[in-house]
């Protein structure tokens, strides 16, 4: 009897050690995203404002081939026809996307039908009315979408990616 009740206070023990280990670990998680945020700040680089189009010369569901941040950089803008998370411009509907398939570099087609960019290297699709989120395929990222400004006089600008881009070495950490 005299050894189960050690072997109760024993595990009792433990369970409070394990509860003080866990608390501080939360605490520890709780601090984890600012220093998070600050370590992708300082890791994230500063793309410039590049004017890729105007308004004007968007049609719906016809995309209209560009490249950014430089000329390295082939993607597309493209006028979806409705509102879209992430969509720039009065109707929030022009989304643009790097071009390059984030898996290993194969070159996209956009197709209209399901308003996917295709890869034909491996297959990998990228929905371009959900930000470029990877829908089937290789890829282990979703496809790079630029941060688009429209100004007063419907010129559309690029002024960032959420994504990294494939090849580039110089916005990894």
């Amino acid at each position: 009897m005299e050894r189960c009740k050690r072997m109760v206070d024993l595990g009792r023990r433990r369970f409070l050690q394990g509860g003080a280990i866990a608390a501080a670990g939360a605490a520890a998680a709780a601090t984890l995203p600012r220093e998070a945020k600050a370590q992708a700040a300082m890791a994230r680089v500063e793309y410039p404002s590049n004017r890729l189009a105007n308004v004007a010369d968007l049609k719906v569901n016809e995309p209209l081939e560009v490249a950014y941040p430089d000329k390295d950089a082939p993607g597309v803008l493209i006028k979806l026809g409705r509102q879209v998370e992430g969509g720039a411009g009065p109707e929030g509907d022009i989304v643009g996307f790097t071009t390059v398939c984030p898996h290993k570099g194969f070159p996209l087609a956009y197709n209209p039908d399901d308003r996917t960019l295709n890869c034909p290297g491996h297959y990998s699709r990228f929905d371009c009315e959900a930000g470029g989120l990877e829908i089937w395929g290789q890829a282990t990222q979703n496809l790079p979408q630029y941060t688009l400004r429209v100004d007063d006089n419907g010129d559309v600008f690029a002024e960032g990616l959420d994504e990294l881009l494939y090849g580039r070495l110089s916005n990894v950490l």
